[in-house]
């Protein structure tokens, strides 16, 4: 059982899919790991740290992936990459399948099994395999970093012989897994925190760290939530009754941080031009969906835009701006779920095809997209 852990080929891309910590773990299951030469360096991690945890190392891509059983990465290869797989490869990463059907087609027509990460079921036996929480934990964290990098104040109350500084005022929009981190570490920075969320669970989540909450709290309200625990796409009505309370609030804030994301459709737009000419000289948005088309109207991808003195920080792949860290934590989270692929006695794969995880997460098998929200036959309906 070969598994291979080849560099990212995205420039933009610094985490890792694999640390010395879970290659011993995967050694101890029975497995072969080749690693690609500087596959961690981008998050701290020497190839003799690699080597030390059992890993042999392959000087390119091709020799690291070549005859693998399973490939790790952290995004979805390319065709070019996935050139060099051996047909029945298991592929694990961050697939990112929404409107790439195509892609998955390619995946499918060259033979892979492809497992999409972020696509885990949100049950308690998957928490440990989770992507989107742990990465997006990251995300919160630091987008407050950010934010407060860019705000140019002190964020904390401060009372000095000289006068006292005002804490900053910050507001969460979204208070996910991304919104609840960035609350919490707002709040540890000392700023007023508010948040916002559609969700009613929210608001118990949001005042239990400290935070106070704003929303439109009608009937409509009080059903917006998924069985999944995602939020609902809400009404037009509520839309315009949500955007006035939130407009009013904004113009108050230092700093504004969106992480509003609906699986498989564009981020809402939540924080217009309007609202940005109406906050003050010096303020920020830090927008955390600007990769899904983003929640302010003015984010742009990989971008810090200024507009009439209030910065909008588009910054991409945020969790890979703490590389090491968000590293660690995919590599275990993918341990975690190739653990449950492999049997422990016979140190051999053992796909369980019929397996909740499995079957949430596959995409791609004996040559078919399968998976049943982006199969042909969905599409087609």
């Amino acid at each position: 059982m070969k598994i291979a852990i080849p560099v990212e080929t995205d420039e933009a891309e610094p985490r890792v899919a694999a640390t010395p910590e879970t290659v011993k773990r995967l050694v101890g299951l029975g497995a072969d790991i080749v690693v690609q030469a500087g596959a961690g360096l981008a998050s701290g991690i020497r190839d003799a740290e690699f080597e030390a945890a059992g890993a042999k190392l392959a000087p390119t891509a091709k020799d690291t992936v070549a005859s693998a059983d399973v490939v790790l990465k952290v995004r979805r290869p390319t065709p070019d990459e996935f050139a060099d797989y051996k047909s029945g490869a298991l592929v694990i990463a961050i697939m990112d399948p929404y409107g790439n059907e195509a892609a998955l087609k390619a995946m499918a027509e060259a033979g892979l099994v492809s497992f999409a990460m972020e696509l885990m079921p949100r049950i308690t036996r998957a928490q440990v395999m989770d992507v989107l929480s742990s990465q997006a934990n990251l995300a919160g964290y630091r987008a407050v970093i950010d934010g407060a990098a860019e705000y140019g104040r002190a964020m904390p109350m401060m009372m000095t012989a000289a006068g006292t500084v005002p804490a900053a005022k910050v507001f969460v929009m979204g208070a996910g897994v991304a919104g609840l981190q960035a609350i919490a570490t707002a709040r540890r920075l000392g700023a007023v925190v508010t948040a916002t969320d559609v969700r009613p669970a929210a608001k118990e989540q949001v005042e239990s760290l400290g935070a106070k909450f704003i929303a439109v709290e009608d009937d409509e309200f009080k059903q917006a939530e998924t069985s999944g625990g995602y939020a609902k796409e809400m009404s037009k009505e509520y839309q315009a009754k949500q955007a006035a309370l939130v407009a009013a609030h904004i113009a108050k804030q230092d700093i504004v941080i969106t992480t509003a994301l609906i699986p498989g459709r564009p981020a809402p737009k939540l924080v217009s031009k309007e609202m940005v000419e109406s906050m003050k000289q010096g303020s920020v948005v830090v927008d955390l969906a600007v990769e899904r088309g983003g929640n302010c109207e003015l984010s742009e991808p990989g971008a810090v835009v200024v507009h009439e003195g209030v910065k909008i920080v588009g910054h991409n792949n945020v969790p890979g701006r703490l590389a090491a860290t968000a590293s660690a934590l995919y590599a275990k989270n993918l341990f975690a779920f190739v653990e449950t692929l492999v049997d422990k006695a016979a140190k051999a794969l053992a796909v369980k095809w019929d397996d909740e995880l499995v079957k949430a997460t596959c995409l791609t098998k004996d040559g078919a997209v399968v998976h049943p929200s982006f199969s042909p036959k969905h599409a087609a309906e």
